[in-house]
């Protein structure tokens, strides 16, 4: 294989390209021509030197990029400011509790409204107003209940019966007596002119419309009378609840949801603690068992997919003939009930051709990758050694799920609270033509105000959450803000995870008697190296890859208002942008990665150990593309395994599909949220745990190639890696060594012919 045998052999720190570490003294036209342009110049960028007072990450360093940690403490500062503005401006109950046109919480605890947890509209058929979609409010009277009414009534005949009207004042605004007129009942809005049979649907009370021989009713009545001596239509009132029904499914689905969370929560901790649990085990018996368990991890990965596959293929066949089984993803169109999208046979073919891809696609990996896993799980056995030696670093990931759980309920607190600390607004809603409609108005004196004077019929009613103060006017800057410093944050514990993680295998690494040379107690050393000195560059690098994801979220904001646009190159070159900055993202984070380890080890800038790593990893291309990632798929797999047990384990669990756990599961809305909230949270935890191995082979491998570059494995140089590792690579060098001498021989053979031309 070129370019990879020239790193092996007592010149290990003079890197040429192709065969040329093969035959030395000899040049292929390639390495000839790369040479003239200067490539050679751009892939060594001064190789690292024997240096005999090298002992591994330097001790004796000071502060970096100071200037990015001051401007990282003045951001948690403002962030903090955020934080106890919109808590002292915020307030949850907006988003609970319904509110009545006086801006009063339905159902809030400790007020008078207490037994009233239901909203109720006057006319619900004004609904169906444009006004609804637009402002998000019904443009009539909305009033808090206890119960919503069961049976229909007209105020006109109720009035004349005492029973009635006292059941009728029950949807009345108070103050409403016997001795009052029915035309001065109306006329000041005091009481609807009708009720409907309704029925409590999120909190809010609409009508119980059903379908009796293919005609809309409500109340089991295709038409009825609606106060004023007219007949209404039963199918009037369709619109109206759709309306208003458009502006809360969301929130239905979320409530839903969250009942769901309610019912399920310590079954999906359970869960999660079983995924943690798996994942110890892994990682005690990969520090042990490395070899075994890698290829146990490879058939059980495949005989999971394979299981996954015939599952989909008998559902697949047992929906076959089934009413409705039929339709497509298409016809279906999106529903909130995910388990409906189960019943059809287009869903159960995706899910077995996914499957059945991926499956594919690992064998054909194993098949080419077959001689470099053998070489990855050497490696891996190294890095076992290492973490034996810093068994701390195992539990280390906790630490980074505690400080990532208090980013992620900070941010999410503050955005509730910044969503919910508008003030409310009240509007003129009218029932004829009124020049000061939709106007804002002042509840408590507008039936002396001159808009009342002139709209008799107009009343002062609660509209939405806004307003017009300076703190409104900057409220979307607040959240955007509250997003990048998440996003910033979360970033940061990330990179401090992975320099701690870097300077502690480090400093195995560089021992040259292993353990006797390590620090006592590696792991907190290297996390108070990274604080003490580090935490600018950490803010730095952490800091380039918040600016990118802030973007790709706007993109992904821009792409979600351009959908209903017809203009396809807008489309084309929005689709480009996403492309294009997902791939910087992820050369970031490798290179945020490396820089990190670098720092670990050498105590520079974020800027200089980048740009060494960079060098260093182009020095060493062919090793990165064939030894590190091999090892990251690897670790990928034993990812893929847990989430898989675990995902299976909570699928048959929650859809009840088993009889040993029928009455032990909940009874769910969507049985698939706590099994994708158990399947996401089982990869975050195997991805923190399995992460150790990651870093501490990027490290141990970061540190190979440097310790090629200063050591030739001489008496007076000797190498640093372990005897073990030292096999592993001369195994690979002897492969790549034969590779290169049959290529050079072609190459001669090809130089003969022409000179013979």
């Amino acid at each position: 294989m070129p370019g990879d045998g020239e790193y092996y052999g007592k010149h290990a720190g003079r890197n040429l390209s192709g065969c040329q570490a093969c035959l030395p003294g000899r040049k292929s036209h390639l390495t000839e021509q790369w040479e003239e342009k200067g490539g050679i110049q751009f892939l060594n960028r001064e190789p690292r030197k024997y240096d005999p007072t090298f002992k591994g990450p330097i001790q004796n360093r000071g502060c970096t990029d100071i200037i990015c940690c001051i401007l990282f403490i003045l951001a948690i500062l403002g962030y903090i400011a955020v934080g106890i503005l919109a808590w002292s401006q915020g307030d949850p109950r907006k988003v609970i509790y319904p509110t009545d046109s006086q801006g009063q919480f339905c159902g809030q605890a400790g007020t008078k409204l207490e037994n009233k947890p239901l909203l109720f509209y006057f006319n619900i058929m004004k609904c169906a107003s444009p006004v609804v979609l637009l402002e998000f409010q019904c443009p009539t009277t909305q009033m808090c209940v206890e119960k919503c009414p069961e049976k229909f009534m007209t105020l006109v005949k109720a009035y004349n019966n005492k029973n009635d009207f006292d059941y009728y004042k029950n949807f009345c605004k108070e103050g409403v007596t016997n001795t009052m007129a029915i035309s001065v009942i109306l006329s000041l809005g005091l009481c609807p002119a009708m009720l409907t049979p309704s029925k409590p649907f999120t909190r809010r009370c609409f009508p119980a419309l059903g379908q009796k021989g293919g005609v809309i009713t409500v109340g089991n009545k295709s038409h009825f009378d609606d106060g004023t001596g007219n007949m209404i239509d039963a199918k009037n009132l369709v619109d109206g609840v759709k309306n208003a029904t458009v502006v809360i499914e969301a929130r239905q689905v979320v409530m839903k949801i969250f009942e769901d969370y309610t019912q399920s929560w310590y079954w999906i901790l359970i869960g999660l603690v079983i995924a943690m649990l798996t994942s110890l085990l892994f990682i005690i018996l990969l520090r042990y068992l490395a070899g075994i368990m890698v290829w146990v991890i490879i058939a059980m990965v495949i005989l999971v997919i394979g299981y996954g596959i015939f599952h989909c293929y008998m559902e697949y066949a047992a929906l076959k003939g089934e009413p409705g089984a039929n339709v497509t993803l298409q016809q279906l169109g999106f529903q909130t009930d995910f388990s409906v999208y189960l019943q059809i046979r287009q869903t159960w073919l995706a899910f077995m051709i996914i499957l059945a891809i991926v499956e594919v696609i690992i064998i054909l990996l194993l098949i080419f990758l077959r001689k470099r896993i053998l070489i990855a799980i050497a490696l891996i056995k190294e890095a076992s050694r290492a973490i034996g030696h810093v068994m701390c670093s195992l539990l280390y990931p906790l630490f980074t799920f505690l400080l990532l759980a208090i980013v992620i309920a900070y941010w999410a607190v503050t955005a509730v609270f910044l969503s919910t600390s508008n003030e409310p607004i009240y509007k003129v809603f009218n029932e004829t033509a009124c020049d000061h409609s939709r106007k804002i108005c002042d509840p408590a004196n507008y039936t002396i105000s001159p808009m009342k004077a002139q709209c008799h019929d107009s009343q002062c009613l609660f509209a939405f959450y806004g307003g017009e103060t300076v703190y409104h006017k900057y409220l979307i800057g607040l959240q955007f803000y509250n997003v990048f410093l998440f996003f910033w944050c979360a970033n940061f514990v990330i990179a401090l995870g992975q320099m701690t993680l870097a300077g502690a295998f480090a400093s195995y690494y560089w021992a040259f008697v292993k353990p006797d040379d390590m620090p006592a107690f590696p792991v907190f050393s290297s996390l108070g190296r990274s604080l003490r000195y580090h935490t600018g560059s950490l803010a730095f690098g952490s800091l380039i890859l918040s600016i990118i994801q802030i973007i790709r979220v706007l993109l992904e904001y821009l792409d979600h208002k351009l959908k209903g646009a017809q203009n396809k190159f807008a489309k084309f070159l929005l689709c480009c942008l996403k492309c294009c900055f997902w791939c910087l993202e992820k050369f970031i984070k490798f290179l945020n990665r490396n820089a990190y380890i670098m720092v670990a080890i050498y105590g520079k800038n974020f800027c200089t150990s980048a740009r060494d790593a960079f060098f260093l990893l182009m020095r060493n291309m062919i090793r990165v593309a064939v030894l590190d990632k091999v090892t990251d798929f690897l670790l990928f797999l034993g990812k893929l395994l847990i989430v898989g047990l675990v995902g299976v384990f909570a699928f048959f669990f929650f859809s009840g599909r088993v009889k040993a756990f029928e009455n032990t599961a909940p009874n769910l809305h969507y049985y698939w949220v706590p099994i994708l909230t158990v399947v996401i949270g089982s990869y975050l935890i195997a991805h923190g745990f399995f992460s150790v191995y990651a870093m501490c082979v990027d490290t141990l491998f970061l540190c190979f190639c440097e310790d090629l570059e200063r050591n030739d494995g001489s008496a007076a140089r000797p190498y640093y890696m372990s005897s073990t590792l030292y096999e592993i690579l001369w195994k690979n060098k002897a492969e790549d060594s034969s590779s290169c001498s049959a290529k050079q021989q072609d190459n001669e053979d090809i130089q003969l012919k022409q000179q013979q031309t």
